[in-house]
């Protein structure tokens, strides 16, 4: 199956939050998107990895990704070597992708910083010929996506342009609810983390709202990018 748009993310709803509103838009245009996760979260302080896998099934649905799959590189270990690149560069060049979404370039959770850059580096490698990978006995042909997008998370990096996701919000806050055991519940009896408290329930919808203000919308999801954006004339710019 050839994707537009691969999102990766170190652990099950970090691309809920970073750009779950971009990509249920993306999927409503007619695109097709998949997510592919790198780790359980199996250390996460609440859940468990059953807990998760299921959560993170229940969240494609709502989205409407083509597919989801996860790596099992181990949760707050894995490294930016040829072992961890060559897991990623056969995903890239089995599904094709035009463009691909990862982790914020750098926030709290070390996972993150590392996986945006061991994905970005697989997309570059992804594309070279002379390396060489198999799914299921098949040799791989080489592909480098054209565009590689890094989404914002727990820090307030500056974007380099946002998506109006006014429309989609909602669907990414009932995306991002389907992890019921990592976020703000009265009732639970877990241990209190940084993401399960009502505040950060709350910033998810006034942080995108504050960069929707900032470009004239409701909703807004922020990315930066690698290298220069390119428009065909400046009535492209909205």
């Amino acid at each position: 199956m050839k994707l537009d748009i691969l999102a990766f993310g170190a652990h099950p709803d970090d691309v809920e939050l970073g750009c779950g509103g971009t990509i249920a838009k993306e999927i409503s245009l007619g695109k097709k998107v998949g997510i592919i996760d790198l780790t359980r979260g199996e250390l996460g302080t609440r859940g468990s990895v059953e807990i998760r896998n299921q959560e993170s099934a229940n969240a494609a649905k709502i989205l409407g990704v083509s597919v989801r799959e996860n790596l099992d590189m181990r949760d707050g270990f894995f490294v930016n070597d040829e072992k961890h690149q060559l897991k990623i560069i056969k995903m890239i060049r089995k599904y094709k992708p035009e463009i691909v979404l990862c982790n914020a370039i750098d926030d709290r959770h070390i996972d993150h910083g590392k996986g945006s850059q061991l994905v970005s580096d697989a997309c570059f490698l992804s594309g070279l010929m002379k390396i060489e990978t198999e799914i299921n006995a098949e040799r791989q042909e080489a592909w480098r996506p054209k565009l590689v997008y890094h989404y914002i998370q727990w820090k307030n990096i500056t974007p380099d342009f946002v998506v109006d996701i006014s429309s989609y919000n909602d669907k990414k806050v009932e995306a991002i609810l389907a992890y019921s055991s990592q976020f703000y519940n009265a009732n639970s009896n877990e241990p209190e983390t940084p993401i399960a408290s009502k505040n950060f329930l709350e910033s998810l919808s006034y942080r995108a709202q504050d960069l929707g203000r900032l470009v004239g919308s409701d909703y807004a999801e922020g990315f930066t990018v690698e290298r220069y954006l390119a428009v065909n004339s400046l009535g492209d710019l909205i």
